[in-house]
């Protein structure tokens, strides 16, 4: 009898505890937690996720290369400017002489220049990066893709958590008010005490079970919190999705399916890209054995501290050397000579006088460069093939994982209709035995495994459907079309 009350005591406060958290868990957050949608947990998954912006800025990164390659089309411009100080004997720029005394000297100048050929190098590494950009677009895409079917996942998880908590609170509180009735009976002396004994043990493996679901959905909670990138919230509801979507098997065909992911899907799209780029690659790689052409042009000019120039300063009077007579007499003839000075010439004449230009085409012939054009050659080659294979196996594992999700989703399908079955047929065998059982026309072991049968069969009907329910979504996202 001891033995009786400490079992009876012990499951009271085991059911005390699994109503606290069925409480805690059922009722709405009023600490300011809001009914969120399948569409709000994938949205704010992918704003949040680290991973996913990594891979966005991958795809910057490769743009930033396509532009590049298509700058290279264009003409280099750069500009030079220097002013330095000499002592000793140097030249002179200005007079391209050697001289031995100290000066500044400076000087400027525009360098340009612009590829003309190059045996289509820079036109097919356009190409080439383009591609690579257009993959790495898909590539984020596919990340995101993969993100919001793991959150789907985790959705449909704690909404069937929830579901299956919920339909073992339910059992254990028809066992309790078995047992409530059973301890009434026993002491009255109507019954014996092991019915009581089967059915408080039914009720603490009935506990046990509302316990590990309960623990179940905080784990799924946790999970769809970590997708989210936000704080854990025990009290977190989710916007419930109506069974009436279940009408009928799924209507495309596994070949449909396949034949959609091939033009719709981003990890398909991806790899067909990648392999493009790798074959552009190999263009790039063979463009190494045309000669370049490339024309150049510039414009200096130059300062020296030392220029000067001759500017007129006084004018004198001397002789010639030639003579007049007059009256006998020998008169020197005289002319007036104009005197220079050296003067200086200033900065900015110098730069303006001392302009040239220079055009010119230089011709790069490939003769023998140690077999590094073979060998990049070479290598492109094998990297081409291997992105073609990479992207002939993804989609042969592309359509293995459509196979087996098709036929995963119909088995699910046809064995929802058979639980649904099920379930209406043991349900109705459990009313009856509850009937008889309170009459006593049963012994509690019947009663338990009809009570047993019904509940497995609900459990395994929720599953199922969130089972289906999660085999469409997969179907449709391999189709492109996942909708939220």
């Amino acid at each position: 009898m001891e033995a009786m009350q400490a079992l009876v005591k012990k499951t009271a406060i085991g059911l005390v505890i699994v109503l606290f958290a069925v409480k805690g868990i059922s009722q709405t957050d009023t600490t300011g937690a809001a009914t969120l949608t399948l569409k709000q947990c994938v949205d704010r998954a992918l704003s949040n996720n680290i991973p996913v912006k990594q891979t966005g800025l991958l795809a910057d990164a490769a743009k930033a290369d396509w532009q590049q390659a298509k700058a290279n089309l264009l003409p280099d411009v750069n500009g030079s400017w220097g002013y330095g100080w000499n002592q000793g004997r140097a030249i002179d720029p200005f007079t391209n002489t050697y001289i031995n005394q100290q000066f500044a000297s400076s000087n400027v100048g525009v360098n340009a220049g612009i590829t003309l050929f190059s045996g289509l190098q820079l036109q097919n590494l356009i190409k080439q990066t383009g591609y690579a950009y257009r993959a790495s677009e898909m590539e984020w895409q596919q990340s995101k893709d993969k993100l919001t079917l793991d959150v789907i996942l985790a959705y449909l998880t704690i909404l069937n958590n929830e579901d299956t908590w919920r339909i073992m609170s339910e059992q254990m509180e028809v066992t309790r008010r078995q047992v409530e009735r059973m301890e009434i009976l026993v002491e009255k002396g109507v019954n014996g005490s092991y019915l009581l004994s089967d059915l408080k043990g039914q009720m603490a493996s009935d506990e046990i079970n509302t316990i590990t679901a309960y623990n179940a959905l905080q784990t799924a909670i946790l999970q769809l919190s970590q997708l989210m990138n936000i704080p854990y919230n025990k009290n977190i509801q989710l916007e419930r999705i109506s069974e009436g979507t279940l009408l009928e098997v799924y209507p495309a065909t596994a070949e449909q399916v396949y034949a959609s992911s091939l033009e719709n899907l981003a990890q398909v799209k991806a790899v067909d890209l990648r392999a493009k780029s790798a074959a552009k690659s190999l263009s790039v790689a063979k463009s190494g054995y045309y000669p370049s052409l490339r024309l150049n042009g510039s414009l200096n000019s130059n300062y020296s501290s030392v220029s000067s120039s001759l500017s007129p300063t006084t004018v004198t009077e001397v002789e010639t050397g030639d003579y007049i007579t007059i009256n006998n007499i020998k008169n020197p003839v005289l002319t007036q000579q104009q005197n220079y000075a050296p003067q200086k010439i200033s900065y900015n004449t110098q730069m303006k006088n001392n302009v040239g230009t220079y055009v010119g085409l230089s011709l790069n012939i490939p003769i023998f460069n140690n077999l590094r054009v073979t060998t990049n050659v070479k290598k492109a080659k094998l990297n081409s093939r291997y992105a073609a294979y990479e992207a002939e196996q993804t989609k042969v594992v592309l359509k293995q994982n459509i196979e087996k999700s098709h036929q995963d989703m119909i088995s699910a399908y046809e064995k929802y209709k058979a639980l649904l079955e099920q379930v209406n047929q043991y349900k109705e065998s459990f009313r009856s035995a509850e009937i008889r059982f309170n009459l006593g026309t049963i012994v509690s072991t019947e009663y338990l495994i009809t009570k047993n049968n019904y509940d497995r069969a609900r459990l395994n009907l929720t599953q199922t459907w969130y089972e289906y329910i999660f085999r469409t979504r997969i179907l449709d996202f391999y189709q492109g079309k996942l909708s939220l």
